[in-house]
C-alpha cells in the first residue's frame, strides 16, 4: 500500500513537471533544414525521429524539445527546449525541472500538496551559460 502510494505520488509529480513546460519549437521555415535558429539552436521532432536519437552538444549532454508520446522509445533529453521569463528561447536541464526527490511516501504526498511555483536557470544549447531564467510549477 505504501509502496503504491510512493509510486502514485511520484507520477502525479512527473506529470506536474511535464505539465509546466510550454511547447517551444516552431516548425522550420526552409525547405529541409533539421534544425531552427533562434537565440539557441533546437532540434525539430522530426530530424530526432529521423535519427533515432537526440543530438549531443560539446559537453556530451543530449537535447531537443519534449518529445511527447516519443519519449517512451527515446528517453528525456539532458536539456529540454523551454521558453524563458522574458521569451528568451533556450534549454532547462532535465535534473533542475525534476527539483527535490522525496525519501518517502508521506514527503511525497505533502510535496505534491504545497508546490509553488520555482524558478530554475535557462541554458544555451552548452548547458553552462545561463541565458534567463525559467519558472517551473505555473
Amino acid at each position: 500500500m505504501r509502496k503504491d502510494l510512493f509510486v502514485l505520488a511520484v507520477i502525479s509529480l512527473l506529470l506536474l513537471v511535464g505539465c509546466s513546460q510550454e511547447e517551444t519549437s516552431p516548425k522550420a521555415e526552409d525547405n529541409n533544414s533539421s534544425e531552427i535558429v533562434m537565440d539557441v539552436f533546437i532540434p525539430t521532432r522530426e530530424s530526432i525521429l529521423e535519427n533515432g536519437r537526440y543530438p549531443i552538444n560539446n559537453n556530451g549532454e543530449t537535447y531537443g524539445p519534449n518529445m511527447g508520446n516519443a519519449t517512451i522509445t527515446l528517453g528525456e533529453p539532458d536539456l529540454m527546449s523551454a521558453k524563458g521569463e522574458n521569451g528568451t528561447i533556450g534549454y532547462v536541464k532535465r535534473v533542475d525541472l525534476e527539483g527535490p526527490q522525496p525519501k518517502t511516501p508521506a514527503e511525497a504526498v505533502r510535496l505534491s500538496k504545497v508546490a509553488k511555483p520555482r524558478e530554475i536557470p535557462l541554458y544555451d544549447v552548452d548547458g553552462e551559460t545561463i541565458i534567463g531564467k525559467f519558472i517551473v510549477g505555473r
